[in-house]
């Protein structure tokens, strides 16, 4: 039995009315690993790690060729009729022993005490045992230690500092020795000690 057209219109109208519209999404969906990056890349981190290794490998290999250790110096210099010549400890580290040798010539002899100044604040970074040989005298005015010695016998006299880096010493110092006469003096030599970790 054929429907009639008007129920035919009612029936269409009302499904027009309760089916809703749909519109299509403007903005594409977005996957979750739209921001992980390509294998080829790598991971961000990995590089920072390599370029620690690569600072770690260098301080194992310096520290294992002996580059971090105890590495001496020698300066000379020469005025007044003397030759002062010193051995001291150009690179060092902390808590090991350092060479710290001062030799003073003058081929005429000695007649009269041997005064020597050094930069007070050098010492600071070593502990000591002493100097050998123990000075007769010592002053100091604040920026320089001044050591008298009795002269010795010939044309040549040695000081010994028997000494290691202090374990909290983290940075080197600047000095300058001297042998003064009369007050003013007369040979210079300058050195500076770097400490390493």
């Amino acid at each position: 039995m054929p429907v009639p057209a008007e129920i035919t219109a009612f029936v269409s109208g009302a499904e027009a009315a309760v089916t809703p519209t749909r519109e299509t999404p403007t903005t594409p969906v977005r996957s979750t690993l739209d921001d992980v990056r390509s294998p080829e890349r790598g991971p961000r981190r990995a590089r920072f790690r390599h370029v620690g290794i690569g600072l770690l490998l260098l301080v194992v290999l310096a520290g294992a060729t002996g580059l971090l250790g105890v590495r001496s110096a020698t300066v000379t210099g020469e005025g007044g009729g003397f030759t002062l010549t010193l051995t001291y400890p150009k690179v060092a580290r902390s808590g090991l022993d350092a060479p710290w040798r001062a030799r003073l010539q003058r081929p005429e002899g000695f007649d009269g005490p041997i005064t020597l100044s050094v930069t007070a604040s050098y010492f600071h970074i070593f502990e000591t045992q002493g100097l050998t040989p123990e000075a007769a005298g010592e002053t100091t005015d604040g920026d320089r230690r001044y050591l008298t010695f009795d002269p010795p016998e010939g044309t040549e006299f040695v000081l010994d500092y028997d000494a290691y880096i202090q374990p909290s010493s983290q940075l080197g110092r600047s000095g300058e020795l001297a042998v003064v006469v009369d007050g003013r003096p007369v040979v210079t030599v300058e050195f500076t000690t770097w400490l390493v970790p």
